[in-house]
C-alpha cells in the first residue's frame, strides 16, 4: 500500500515518528491517514505518490497506517478512513475526509504552497 509507491515519494510516519517528521516539519505536509481494510484508500494512495512528484519539495506526503498507529489518530480524531490533514507549522490547516478525484487533492493542496499554480 502506500509504503509500496513507485516513485518513493511517499513516506510512512508512526506514532513514534509523527511530531519529528510531520509537527517540526519545515514545509506544509499531508498526512494520509489508512489503514487497509479500506478499499477508496488504495486509489488515495496512487493520486498521493503521483501528486508527491508534481509538487516535489514544495510539499511534504506522508502516511500513517491507522490501525497500527491509534494515538495519532486519536489525537485527530480521525473517524473515517481516508482523511488527509494538512499540517503548517504543527498546526492542522486543512483536511480532506473521504476519496476524492486527483484533481480536487492537487487543487486543495495547492492552496498551502506559496505561489503555487495549477498546471494549465
Amino acid at each position: 500500500m502506500p509504503q509500496d509507491t513507485a516513485h518513493g515519494r511517499l513516506t510512512t510516519v508512526t506514532d513514534e515518528t509523527f511530531a519529528a517528521t510531520v509537527l517540526a516539519g519545515d514545509r506544509p505536509v499531508v498526512v494520509d491517514f489508512w489503514a487497509e481494510w479500506c478499499p477508496p484508500c488504495r486509489t488515495v494512495s496512487r493520486h498521493l505518490a503521483e501528486l508527491a512528484e508534481e509538487f516535489g519539495d514544495a510539499l511534504r506526503f506522508v502516511t500513517l497506517n491507522s490501525d497500527e498507529n491509534p494515538e495519532t489518530t486519536r489525537a485527530y480524531q480521525v473517524m473515517s478512513m481516508p482523511t488527509m490533514l494538512v499540517f503548517r507549522d504543527g498546526q492542522v490547516v486543512g483536511s480532506i475526509v473521504g476519496a476524492r478525484p486527483k484533481n480536487h487533492l492537487r487543487l486543495s493542496f495547492g492552496r498551502h504552497v506559496a505561489g503555487w499554480q495549477p498546471p494549465a
